[in-house]
């Protein structure tokens, strides 16, 4: 178990500096080792209880649909210990949007002195996500976060915080050190991996497993990385326990936001979404306000299915070239009957 920052890319909160900088900007990741007390972290784990048990409101499932193994919207917890209560879930979405507890985490002061040394003096949050990862729960395939968050100046990063120490066996996230580099976005496919949730998988990068690391960190710290990483987690395989984790997203305020865009007629290279909370700094679009348009959901661990046609990689790649030979095909009808 890793706890200490005799590790590459573990630093403790006072050796943040030019050198956990420059660790960042070359490999995409840092671990701040000892960023939340223990008082801290015991009272997100008891806020994580009060959100599940639905103390703040009712918790909407993801998407349009409910899938077999989110709870219903009305859960019955009677007679259920806060760990059977949280164990029903895997992740709930914007949970700062449910609690002040929450949403003071996303300003931590400790959090914020990493992230304006790695993202800039103006930093705002869009995004906040409780995973609680019982025993058996699935992890999350290779993906990069800007693919789902698009910033204008690829300033996204991640700030993924402890709540239980992270191994191997219980889920921990894995990286591929330097993959941010390119600035490429990678396809995705629905992947049917009983391993994972349903979020989709990234293919085709040029790394392999073996390129990757686990990042296993102790309770209370944070684990910071690039909208652009290639980064997975592991279904939990201990025999009882969680893997919690408290993940908020941030980028630079100067950037435009141009994420979920809803019905409107403005061009998407000035859609600015301003569901946001600042962090650090000075917002320059403060003069367009702020709106409250996200709510606490549960997202589906796939467990039920994820009813959207999962496959296999070689099977979506199969579909895909159907797809293209057939629009090649239509295209050369068209051009024949000038």
């Amino acid at each position: 178990m890793i706890t200490s920052s005799t590790h590459s890319g573990y630093f403790t909160v006072n050796e943040l500096g030019d050198e956990s900088t420059a660790f960042y900007r070359e490999n995409g990741f840092i671990v701040l080792t000892d960023a939340f007390s223990v008082d801290e972290v015991d009272e997100l784990r008891r806020d994580a209880v009060a959100i599940c048990r639905g103390d703040y409101g009712t918790l909407s499932p993801q998407g349009n649909h409910m899938h077999q193994d989110q709870p219903s919207d009305a859960p019955d917890f009677t007679n259920m210990s806060d760990d059977e209560i949280i164990a029903q879930f895997l992740c709930i979405h914007f949970p700062h949007k449910a609690s002040a507890i929450m949403k003071r985490a996303l300003t931590h002061p400790t959090a914020v002195q990493a992230l304006t040394a790695i993202i800039g003096p103006n930093v705002k949050c869009m995004q906040s996500m409780l995973f609680i990862k019982a025993s058996g729960k699935p992890g999350q395939a290779w993906h990069q976060d800007e693919y789902f968050i698009p910033t204008r100046d690829r300033s996204l990063a991640g700030a993924w915080i402890s709540l239980d120490n992270a191994t191997v066996d219980n889920g921990c996230l894995w990286v591929i050190p330097g993959s941010h580099r390119s600035g490429v976005l990678w396809p995705m496919y629905p992947h049917n991996k009983s391993e994972y949730d349903c979020a989709a998988e990234a293919y085709n990068f040029p790394y392999s497993d073996e390129d990757a690391v686990p990042v296993e960190v102790p309770a209370g710290a944070i684990v910071f990385f690039n909208g652009y990483l290639l980064h997975k987690s592991l279904p939990n395989r201990k025999t009882s326990g969680f893997r919690r984790a408290l993940v908020n997203h941030y980028m630079s305020a100067e950037s435009l936001l141009p994420w979920a865009r809803s019905e409107t007629q403005v061009a998407i290279g000035h859609y600015d979404k301003r569901d946001i909370v600042m962090v650090a700094g000075e917002d320059p679009y403060a003069y367009k306000g702020t709106e409250d348009i996200a709510k606490p959901t549960v997202r589906s661990a796939g467990e039920g299915g994820c009813g959207d046609g999962r496959m296999s990689k070689e099977e979506f790649l199969k579909r895909q070239a159907k797809e293209k030979a057939k629009k090649a095909c239509n295209c050369e009808s068209n051009d024949s009957g000038r």
